[in-house]
């Protein structure tokens, strides 16, 4: 369990995000995909004071701001829910929409495919929680509006960080509180989590001597992976 966090948590960490979606089939075809979500989201918010300690100086504290508030509440409200519901279908579009974006930047070609606005943060926590609530994980999804906004490498890293940490409290919070977790679930999550600490400090060494445009190309080719990985999920389980 430890091995599968280091690996996907160093690649997350090169690619801009998507570590919790990679480990989302491991686990869930280890103990079940009934514990997939919750477990994966300990096993994240475990491994996540250390990369917010690495990327600390990096995070833009306005997006931040504008991000969080509505975030909580959507991760609260998508933790309920998921204790209530299966929303598979949700993994399917988003999974398309993770796999339009090499079209949108032209693998790296361009810079920018839409103008992100900071209010724009606003209603994307909630939404971007709320489904991370329910599904367990929404992969790079966030990526797309971080890099439009012009946030990349340890920026863009830092910020989702500080988001995801926060908004991770609530949603493990909800899922504990509903009746999700179990004391088994935390051990397996903690094995996980140490994994994932090791896998955010290795991303961050090789990060660093990355260019932009290399970066850009690693987080498009992550997203599209992780947009395929969605669909085949959820294709196999309705087979």
């Amino acid at each position: 369990m430890a091995l599968a966090g280091i690996i996907a948590f160093t690649i997350s960490t090169i690619a801009g995000g998507g570590g919790a979606l990679l480990l989302l089939p491991i686990v869930g075809f280890l103990l079940g995909a009934q514990v997939a979500a919750p477990l994966v989201s300990i096993g994240a918010m475990v491994g996540r004071p250390v990369r917010l300690v690495l990327f600390w100086k990096s995070i833009d504290w306005n997006v931040v701001k504008y991000y969080l508030p509505t975030a909580l509440l959507g991760a609260l409200l998508g933790s309920w829910l998921f204790a209530q519901m299966k929303a598979e279908w949700l993994q399917v579009i988003l999974g398309l929409f993770l796999i339009s974006t090499f079209f949108q930047f032209r693998f790296g070609k361009k810079k920018r495919s839409f103008k992100m606005k900071l209010s724009y943060f606003i209603p994307l926590g909630f939404a971007v929680s709320f489904i991370s609530g329910l599904t367990g994980a929404t992969g790079p999804v966030l990526t797309p509006f971080y890099i439009n906004y012009g946030l990349l490498k340890e920026k863009m890293i830092g910020t989702k960080t500080a988001n995801s940490f926060f908004a991770d409290i609530v949603k493990i919070g909800g899922y504990g509180a509903f009746g999700v977790l179990s004391g088994n679930l935390w051990l397996y999550g903690i094995a996980l989590g140490l994994g994932v600490t090791v896998g955010n400090i290795i991303g961050k060494r090789l990060l660093k001597g990355m260019k932009n445009e290399t970066f850009l190309k690693w987080v498009i080719l992550l997203m599209v992976i992780s947009g395929g990985v969605m669909i085949f999920n959820q294709l196999q389980s309705l087979l």
